[in-house]
Formats: C-alpha cells, sequence, structure tokens
C-alpha cells in the first residue's frame, strides 16, 4: 500500500513504530529502508550520499530535499531544515519551492505570499500544476506547427516525383508513383515532449483538479505523437522568435520528465524523483537574488576558476572555485555561501562557524583579492541569527564578513557594513534593478 512521509533533512527514519512522529523522525515499510540502501549503495562510488546507515534499524537523510519515491509506494518527501527548532510542514515546503524556483530561474505563474500560503501539496504536485499552468498558457496562444519531408509510394502523383526511386521500380511496378511532399502538421520535437510530459503528469498527480486539466491538454495533443528519444527531442527544441512562447513551458516539462534532476535516481525502476542538494540550491538562489541587486556596471560571477592554489610541473594544481564573485571597475568581492545554521549569540563555540571554511575564504582572499579587499561568508538567516557577526579580519587589509540571507525576501542583511556593490532603497535593502549572473 503507498504511504506518504514528510520530514526534513538530517530526519531519521526506521521500520520501528515510533510513539510520536515528526520532522525529524518518521517510520517507514520495511522494504522502502531496504531499497533506499541498495540506493543509497548504488550511489555512493560516484561521491554521493543519500543516507547513512545508523545499527541497521535507523536511516539518516542527509542534506538533499525533494521528493523520492520507492517502487513499493511509499512517497518520501524531505523539507528544507532552516531552524532547529520543528517548523511546520507548508511553511517549509512553501519555502523549498520559492528556493527552487528562484534558483533554477523557473517561470513560475502563480507568485506571491498569498499563493505560496494557500500552497499545501508535495513539491511534485507543484511542479506538475505549474507545467499544466504554463501548457494550458501555450495552447491558448497556439500549438505550433512546421513542414515535414514525406516519401511514399501512391498511385496518384502529387508533390515531386522521385525520378531515381522511379527508374529503380521493378517491371510491374511502374504504375506506383515514387513521390515526396511537404506535410504542415504539429508532429514536432517541442509537441512531441510536451506530449510526453503531459501523459507522464496524468499517471503521476493525485491531485484531482491536476488530474483534470492534464486529461483535458493530453486529448487536445491526441494527433501528436508522444517523444520516443527524449535527449534528442530535447537538443532540437528550437528558441527562435516564433517559439518563443515555448520557453516558459521548456524548463517545467524538463523537470516532469527527470531530464533537469539535480540527482538521477539510477536503477531499473522509474518512480517519482526530485532531489536537490541543498547546498548548491541556497547558492543558485543567493546568486539570483544578488545578481538582480547589483549595480548595473557591476557583474556576478558563479563558481569561477581563474585561480588556483599552487603551480605544480607547470600547471595549476587545486583549482580555486568560490561560489560568487563580484567585479565592478576594477575592483572585486569574493563570497561563498554555505547552507548551516550560525548562533549570534554563541560567541565561546565559535558562532556554530568552520575553522575549514576561513582558511578556504583565506586562500580565495590571497588569490583572488592579491591579499587586499573585502570577502564574505553567506548563511541562512534565522531567529538566532539576524545581524551580521563583527567583522573578522585576517590582517588589516583583508577583512571577512559573516552576513545573513533572508530566505523569505531574497536580501542580503549586510547593513552598509561592507562595500559591495548593491542598490539600495532609502529605507531597505530591496532589490529595484536585474544583472545578469553568469557563469565562468
Amino acid at each position: 500500500m503507498s504511504a506518504s512521509v514528510t520530514v526534513r533533512e538530517y530526519a531519521r527514519l526506521t521500520t520501528a513504530p515510533i510513539a510520536e512522529a515528526s520532522l525529524d523522525r518518521a517510520q517507514i515499510s520495511a522494504s522502502a529502508f531496504e531499497w533506499l540502501c541498495r540506493l543509497n549503495a548504488e550511489i555512493s562510488p560516484s561521491g554521493t550520499s543519500l543516507v547513512q546507515v545508523e545499527d541497521r534499524r535507523w536511516l539518516r537523510l542527509d542534506n538533499y530535499v525533494g521528493v523520492i519515491e520507492t517502487p513499493c509506494g511509499t512517497r518520501i518527501e524531505i523539507l528544507p531544515k532552516h531552524e532547529e527548532e520543528a517548523t511546520d510542514a507548508a511553511t517549509s515546503r512553501a519555502l523549498m519551492c520559492r528556493m527552487i524556483a528562484g534558483a533554477m530561474d523557473l517561470p513560475v505563474r502563480e507568485v506571491g505570499e498569498t499563493a505560496l500560503q494557500r500552497f499545501n501539496a508535495p513539491l511534485t504536485e507543484w511542479v506538475i500544476a505549474q507545467f499544466l499552468s504554463a501548457l494550458d498558457h501555450l495552447i491558448k496562444r497556439g500549438v505550433r506547427s512546421d513542414y515535414g519531408r514525406v516519401e511514399a509510394a501512391e498511385r496518384h502523383l502529387r508533390g515531386q516525383l522521385d525520378t531515381v526511386r522511379q527508374l529503380r521500380l521493378p517491371p510491374g511496378r511502374q504504375h506506383i508513383f515514387q513521390i515526396r511532399h511537404d506535410i504542415y502538421s504539429p508532429d514536432r520535437p517541442e509537441n512531441r515532449l510536451l506530449k510526453l510530459a503531459v501523459e507522464q503528469s496524468c499517471q503521476r498527480t493525485q491531485n484531482p483538479a491536476s488530474w483534470r486539466l492534464a486529461q483535458e491538454l493530453r486529448t487536445l495533443f491526441h494527433e501528436i505523437p508522444r517523444s520516443a528519444d527524449v535527449a534528442e527531442d530535447f537538443k532540437r527544441w528550437r528558441t527562435d522568435r516564433l517559439m518563443a512562447h515555448y520557453q516558459a513551458v521548456k524548463p517545467w516539462c524538463e523537470l516532469v520528465l527527470s531530464r533537469q534532476m539535480p540527482l538521477s535516481v539510477v536503477g531499473a525502476w522509474q518512480g517519482i524523483s526530485l532531489l536537490f542538494p541543498m547546498e548548491k540550491l541556497f547558492e543558485r538562489y543567493v546568486a539570483a537574488h544578488l545578481g538582480r541587486a547589483l549595480h548595473p556596471d557591476a557583474r556576478l560571477i558563479t563558481q569561477a576558476t581563474a585561480r588556483s592554489l599552487c603551480l605544480h610541473d607547470g600547471g595549476a594544481m587545486f583549482r580555486l572555485r568560490p561560489d560568487l564573485l563580484i567585479e565592478q571597475s576594477g575592483r572585486r568581492w569574493v563570497l561563498d555561501t554555505k547552507w548551516k545554521l550560525v548562533d549570534g549569540a554563541n560567541k565561546t563555540k565559535n558562532y556554530g562557524l568552520s575553522q575549514a571554511d576561513f582558511y578556504q575564504l583565506f586562500a580565495y582572499g590571497q588569490k583572488y583579492l592579491s591579499g587586499k579587499g573585502e570577502l564574505a561568508l553567506i548563511y541562512p538567516r534565522r531567529s538566532a541569527f539576524k545581524e551580521p557577526l563583527p567583522v573578522f579580519e585576517f590582517d588589516p587589509e583583508l577583512r571577512l564578513w559573516v552576513l545573513p540571507f533572508d530566505l523569505h525576501s531574497g536580501r542580503l542583511f549586510e547593513r552598509g557594513f561592507t562595500n559591495l556593490p548593491l542598490l539600495r532603497t532609502a529605507n531597505s535593502m530591496n532589490t529595484v534593478t536585474r544583472a545578469e549572473a553568469i557563469s565562468v
């Protein structure tokens, strides 16, 4: 029997009965427990760890968020752990959807706090609902058709006669015309992918409204064959002016068809898999919002690779990859994001900061800033960490800031202490323009 379990990062799962289930402890079936263990063993050689086994009775989840479905029908939803104390699932789920949409630059049609507060369905239902909404909007604007070449053998001549093939016909078959002609048809790569995605949505959704809409949309695509080669059809997806209104639905189509998964589930089982590494999700979410808040003459580079820790035998060794690098008029700022919980009042335990992270930022400062300038470590803002910590000085000319980033508003709280080239209004730190982040 299928079951749904909702937990958060680093939660513990067991097959034993639990007196009081919570977001940090939950019971799953023995078959789901064993499948997760096997899956973790298969993906571990690649350096990815989904769970940690504790004394054969408990599994401890790692820092992934999203949804995973086992062959026995157990659907496990993993929410972000942005506060030490427990929070309600609806708030964490809305936050996760906002972060995924912002980090992946997904064109969400329903935006705003009211829409997110109403949202109380699993992540996969949200993805399906957004895909169906974008597809419904596309159909109202018109499904594109295209000319396709058809080669056939018919008794009547139409189009162009293929003389080479006609001359090769044996006696007794020369009354059959070898012809080729173009037909105007909606059978094109984009529509084949959408047909496959809407069919999968019909099978996966458990929401009555989404199921009804998916059935209606599938009926409109009944003359179009489903995609038989997803990878090839995505390569042939056109982005010219005539196909501009298809761009909003493409990322949702990729998610539904499990092509844009940050973590792919290996093996024969093809259940729902929508898992995001929280470190990367937070990094991209911060980058998206900071990119919009920069001065027009500043630029944001993600995952820069221009410097290395050392040279060896004539080549670079140990590439240094800061999460974010900001440049403006010859000046640079290096920023790194960390999905960790900082306690701004606990100085005796170094606020929960890692010495290894400071070593890392020191190396960035020496190689990217030549030992002079400002660096920043960005952590999620929470009740115990609402304001920037006092500055950390590596030396008088190289300073490190520890800054909180508000996950709900997308604001970096730096209070004007840093010299970051961010646009500011008179009363707040809100974004007022957009500058695109680029990858190097």
